[in-house]
Formats: C-alpha cells, sequence, structure tokens
C-alpha cells in the first residue's frame, strides 16, 4: 500500500483515465440536458409560451436530469478513488474528478434554480 506522506501520486494512465470519464459525465450530462430541454420546449402546454421551460415540471425535469447525471458521475469517481486507494495505486486524482463533478453539479442546480 501506498504510504501516502510519500505522495507518489504520478501516474499518467490514471490521469488520462480520470480526464476521459470526467469528459464523458460532463458528455453524458449535456446529452441529458438536450434530451430534457427538447422535451420541455415541445410539451403542449409550452408550445405558445415565451420561454422553453414554461412550468413547475419543465423546470423540475431540466434542472434535475442532468443534475442527477452529474451527481451519478461524482459518486462513480469516488468509488473509484477508494478501488484505487485499496489497490495501492493513486487515488487522489479520481477524488479530484469526483469533487469536479460535485462542483459541476452544485454551480449546474444553483443557475438551473435560479430561472424561472
Amino acid at each position: 500500500m501506498v504510504n501516502d506522506v510519500e505522495k507518489r501520486w504520478n501516474d499518467p494512465s490514471m490521469l488520462r483515465h480520470a480526464v476521459i470519464y470526467a469528459v464523458s459525465v460532463l458528455m453524458a450530462a449535456g446529452v441529458v440536458a438536450a434530451i430534457v430541454l427538447t422535451w420541455a420546449a415541445a410539451r403542449q402546454r409550452c408550445l405558445n409560451a415565451d420561454g422553453m421551460v414554461c412550468d413547475t415540471t419543465a423546470r423540475l425535469v431540466v434542472g434535475l436530469g442532468p443534475g442527477l447525471v452529474l451527481l451519478a458521475g461524482g459518486v462513480g469517481a469516488f468509488v473509484l478513488a477508494y478501488r484505487a486507494f485499496r489497490a495501492g495505486r493513486a487515488w487522489p486524482i479520481w477524488q479530484g474528478a469526483g469533487w469536479f463533478l460535485f462542483t459541476v453539479m452544485v454551480v449546474y442546480l444553483s443557475i438551473a434554480g435560479t430561472q424561472g
């Protein structure tokens, strides 16, 4: 097991995997956002409205859809961090990916919560 005091956390392969994972989660959240925005704009109630998100149901789905994807991605990154820790590998890389995804989730939810 790696002694955390030594800070031997230089692992380019694991960094590459963590970056690909985080970018994939961000892309999945973007796809979900596009799908729910398309759904919200095409609803019968919203066809003649001024904005794309015209009622509480649409606002809730647009806010929570990508937010849940980002939450699941962050939790997944922390699970991978724990697995890397147990295997004695460079776990802080995955922990950083998890905190990044959680931060993006909080920012997205705060922006989505203030709209409307």
